[in-house]
């Protein structure tokens, strides 16, 4: 009789439990610090201890209990294997582009299910810094990504890409770090973005790509709430959508190239190292 294939941790229910338990570690701190917020006016919700102290916390035991779970090296779970660091230019062009086309996207999601004006405000206060804009840089562009990918790309990744092929393991760990996100109007921009970074890490098998990669995607989004008002009267979007959308595909598609050719030659080391 054949031997039952071995299952490595974690499995997609096993990520599913992971992402869960993540989010209800935040939600039980979280939810009556806002009730109290909301009946007394006071602010303890955002306040920079709770934030960095829950923050902190849940992570190291995410983490811990992830890789416990794995039973995998450590250097496995988040490998930093020799990349290079030229493919960062066509990983800007496809953001750029990608965020074009999900404007469009987006805005037809909000048609079908409008936002109600809690969703801004939570939305607005992500990127607000306690410490004017390089608070919200280190919080958007350095904490959150560095967080989130030891996470998906790392933990969930690795056990995804040990039991499944390469193609299910890039989408359920992008379905679920777009799940995580908790809210309909961010699902394709994450969704996008997970598809990217888990193509990337099976490309370059090196977690401080997906982490880079991340933060550029985040820093792209910073800047554009930031500066909404400056980047919308610039030459480039004042042209007609169709044009635009037209250029985005271009630069899309020929940033998929580039990323493709910078990373093959340190894919071939990456699996002579491996």
């Amino acid at each position: 009789m054949e031997e039952a294939r071995q299952k490595y941790y974690p499995t997609i229910l096993q990520g599913i439990h992971l992402v869960i338990l993540y989010i209800f570690i935040q939600t039980i701190v979280d939810f009556p610090l806002a009730l109290i917020d909301y009946y007394t006016g006071s602010e303890y919700l955002y306040n920079p201890i709770k934030k960095i102290a829950l923050g902190v916390g849940s992570v190291v035991f995410i983490l811990l209990y992830g890789i416990r779970k794995s039973k995998s090296p450590v250097l496995q779970i988040f490998p930093f294997k020799l990349f290079n660091p030229l493919i960062f230019l066509p990983i800007v062009a496809f953001l750029w582009g990608a965020h074009n086309f999900l404007d469009v996207v987006n805005a037809k999601v909000e048609q079908l299910l409008p936002p109600p004006p809690w969703f801004w405000e939570l939305f607005n206060r992500i990127f607000e810094g306690d410490y004017g804009f390089m608070g919200a840089f280190m919080k958007v562009s350095v904490i959150a990504p560095v967080v989130e990918e030891l996470i998906f790309r790392g933990l969930l990744l690795n056990g995804f890409r040990r039991n499944y092929n390469g193609f299910v393991a890039v989408f359920m760990s992008a379905l679920l770090f777009s799940l995580f996100h908790l809210n309909p109007w961010q699902m394709p921009a994450t969704f996008v973005l997970g598809l990217l970074l888990g193509w990337l890490m099976l490309r370059t098998n090196n977690i401080l790509v997906a982490i880079i990669g991340h933060s550029i995607n985040n820093t792209l989004v910073l800047l554009s709430v930031t500066y909404w008002q400056q980047i919308r009267e610039h030459a480039i979007y004042l042209q007609e959508k169709e044009q635009l959308l037209y250029q985005s595909g271009l630069i899309i598609g020929l940033s998929v190239l580039l990323m493709i050719l910078t990373s093959i030659p340190w894919l071939r080391k990456n699996r002579k190292l491996s």
